[in-house]
């Protein structure tokens, strides 16, 4: 029993983790008992808005259900859509709760700060009748599926940069080198490291016509406003640097269409390249956790997708995430540090010196059969996020990409999440999970970037 009279009731608990508490499950059980309407409203850029509609109980004797429930899915839908206001319709007594923990001083003051600076307004939250809610209001943006010509694609992941040289939709080369961004200071490092990889896709091919940049973080006309991959830089450092990067790296190669975008809009990219689908969620799960969708119309939301910093887990000692500053977030439960953090409990001693793709390396090069309590674990926790993100996203399939999908482990992850979505889940139908064939697991994230440009 987490709160009062809610009681969860699941099949699939991770094998090792099994304190973890789905937030798909709770909203589950707790919507049951809701019945108050209540609408939240998260603004971004040029006005637009996504609204979504739930209920809350209200009734006096679930307080800290209701506080928790809102309170997850206020940040749920704020790192998925992203935005610089939050309206709650329906509550004043929520907008209040919400209002005093996004303020100086608060627990989800790192969130208002985040999403300010990204969208260069200040952060608000406000209070309206359920009656005045707003209606929702967003537009897509096309991506180019182009892989004419002579293109560079470059995946910049928080461990490893990938780069390929592609002709006419052949990828003649590709390469993947371990590098350490999100510990280094130096600016100069990550130019010199993303020219280097850039200067050796263009030594493969006759010419250059294009570039396509795929990196964690978010960008905005090319330029680099957030990202972890530079954590460590300084400010003055990224203004002068950071945020014209890839820019001026393209530059050393010649005068070319450059496109920059977030690798998890990549991923969605890739899904629907591969997959000639729609309704489309990409998954890259690295370092992070990169997500990107694909609607009905094959374009993108403009939305953040940031699911890295998205809840999964309601345990009161869930993960931490040292970034953030929140605990049980998706880049601890999806990720490479998943398996950094559940290889103890697996009897399994990590390298101490190591870094994270040197462990999680260290972990794949073991027999499966010390390591499927792992694989399945994450594996647990990617089928109940899925159930939790289906709420946001209209879902007809989920390419997962990255170096923990690799190998026999990535087989085991997915046949787990089916089984927790069609056991615990069997309302959701019509997910279906893919997997690319291992070469692209690895690169394939590069050559979609390649696609980006679209050639004069």
């Amino acid at each position: 029993m987490i709160f009062k009279n809610i009681e969860l009731a699941v099949k699939h608990i991770p094998p090792l983790d099994n304190d973890f508490i789905a937030i798909a499950a709770f909203n589950r059980e707790y919507l049951k008992l809701a019945y108050e309407p209540l609408a939240i409203a998260i603004e971004r850029e040029n006005s637009q808005r996504f609204v979504y509609d739930t209920k809350i109980i209200n009734d006096g004797n679930h307080d800290s259900a209701d506080e928790f429930y809102i309170e997850r899915l206020v940040k749920l839908l704020l790192w998925a859509v992203g935005g610089f206001r939050i309206t709650i319709c329906g509550n004043e007594k929520i907008a209040g709760f919400i209002k005093s923990i996004y303020n100086t001083g608060g627990k989800r003051e790192f969130d208002a700060d985040f999403m300010s600076n990204v969208y260069e307004s200040k952060f608000e939250v406000v209070n309206l009748a359920y009656e005045e809610k707003p209606e929702s209001s967003e537009t897509p943006v096309s991506l180019s599926r182009d892989l004419s010509g002579c293109r560079i694609g470059f995946d910049a992941g928080g461990s490893d940069r990938k780069v390929s040289a592609v002709i006419d939709g052949e990828a003649v080369y590709s390469e993947e080198t371990i590098w350490h961004p999100k510990i280094t200071a130096d600016p100069d490092y990550h130019y010199n490291e993303i020219v280097t990889a850039l200067k050796t896709a263009a030594a493969k091919m006759p010419r250059v016509d294009a570039i396509g940049i795929s990196s964690a973080g978010i960008y905005v006309n090319n330029r680099t406003m957030v990202a972890s991959l530079f954590r460590q830089v300084q400010a003055d450092d990224f203004q002068r640097v950071v945020k014209n990067i890839y820019l001026n790296a393209a530059k050393e190669i010649g005068d070319v269409p450059v496109v920059v975008a977030n690798d998890g809009d990549v991923s969605a990219l890739a899904g629907a390249m591969s997959l000639n689908d729609t309704n489309i969620l990409g998954i890259a799960m690295g370092t992070s956790l990169a997500a990107g969708y694909i609607d009905k119309n094959g374009n993108i939301t403009g939305r953040l997708n940031e699911l890295a910093f998205a809840p999964v887990d309601g345990k009161e000692n869930g993960a931490w995430d040292e970034w953030s500053g929140d605990l049980g977030c998706g880049v601890k439960y999806i990720s490479q540090d998943a398996v950094a953090l559940l290889a103890p409990y697996a009897g399994i001693t990590l390298p101490s010196a190591a870094t994270p793709a040197e462990k999680l390396k260290f972990v794949q090069d073991l027999p499966i059969e010390k390591t499927a309590g792992i694989y399945e674990s994450i594996g647990c926790y990617l089928g109940h996020a899925l159930a939790l993100w289906r709420d946001i996203y209209d879902l007809h399939h989920v390419l997962l990409l990255g170096r923990v999908m690799s190998g026999a482990g990535g087989d085991l992850i997915i046949a787990t999440a089916e089984a927790v979505l069609c056991d615990d889940y069997p309302g959701i139908k019509g997910i279906n999970l893919h997997l690319p064939d291992e070469k692209n697991r690895r690169v394939g994230q590069s050559v979609a970037a390649a696609a980006l440009p679209r050639v004069r």
